[in-house]
């Protein structure tokens, strides 16, 4: 079972091994969307090394809490967390993408342990969560729900009906974080559909809503760990494509981009 005392310093050690390992593993694949793994990887560090409860030699314990990654592309952000958690020994992580690898390119609970649901099509992780979530309501069961989703993933319709059921059924088990870092594949997501106010809208759906730095380790950590209210939380984390590698910052193409030999050096001497 893990234990957290004062994780942050935790966190930040973890976070900079998950980016350097996902972007060597992106390089070996020749295959990845390390756009998404690293705006998403100080809220995944946070949630395994700060938050969640789980027992890794017991990937089914009944009341482990649950974590569903709906952007599921980012899978490199996911695979080293769990590896980091002690799912799985490291050598897993470099048959990433390989033929008969169990580290697919999107997550799938029949191969991996610590994974909780396939995710891949965008728009079903908080659907699921969200029965999850109800799952516990109604047992009252001790574990508590986290979903991670994208922004340019809530063009999906499916997140708005999950959104309205929480609200209604004030799933107050269920936590849902948005990596928001504006860009989608190909452009930015106001250009694209928008989604401001995207707090306001949260709140007509029923959520407590809370803005974080979603790449401030502490903030994130008090966020998710904050008392429950009589609502569902919605956290929104602002994010940078790509953070932590000067070429990748803010940019759409890194979305599924493949860096060359050189650039991969120079990313590791930033992710210092």
């Amino acid at each position: 079972m893990t234990l957290h005392n004062d994780p942050i310093d935790l966190i930040r050690a973890k976070a900079l091994w998950m980016r350097r390992t996902a972007f060597q593993m992106v390089f070996d694949a020749q295959l990845g969307h390390p756009g998404g793994d690293f705006s998403a990887t100080d809220i995944i560090a946070t949630i395994y090394f700060g938050v969640l409860r789980y027992d890794p030699t017991q990937p089914n314990m009944p009341d482990r809490d649950r974590f569903i990654m709906s952007k599921g592309h980012a899978t490199g952000a996911l695979y080293t967390a769990l590896c980091a958690a002690g799912y799985f020994p490291e050598d897993w992580l470099k048959t990433y993408m390989q033929p008969r690898s169990m580290l697919n390119g999107h997550p799938n609970r029949n191969y991996l342990p610590g994974v909780e649901t396939n995710t891949g099509p965008l728009g079903h992780g908080l659907p699921v969560a969200t029965g999850i979530a109800i799952a516990g309501q109604i047992t009252q069961a001790t574990y508590r729900t986290y979903v991670l989703t994208g922004d340019g993933e809530l063009q999906e319709g499916s997140n708005w009906e999950a959104a309205m059921t929480a609200g209604h059924r004030k799933l107050t088990n269920l936590t849902w974080i948005v990596d928001r870092n504006r860009l989608q594949q190909g452009a930015g997501t106001e250009e694209t559909n928008g989604l401001d106010p995207l707090d306001k809208k949260f709140e007509a759906f029923g959520w407590d809503v809370q803005m974080v730095d979603g790449h401030d380790h502490a903030a994130l950590f008090a966020a998710l760990t904050a008392p429950t209210t009589d609502k569902p939380r919605a956290i929104i984390a602002n994010t940078v494509k790509g953070k932590g590698v000067s070429f990748m910052e803010n940019k759409a193409s890194w979305h599924h981009g493949v860096p060359t030999a050189d650039q991969l050096a120079t990313a590791l001497k930033e992710l210092v």
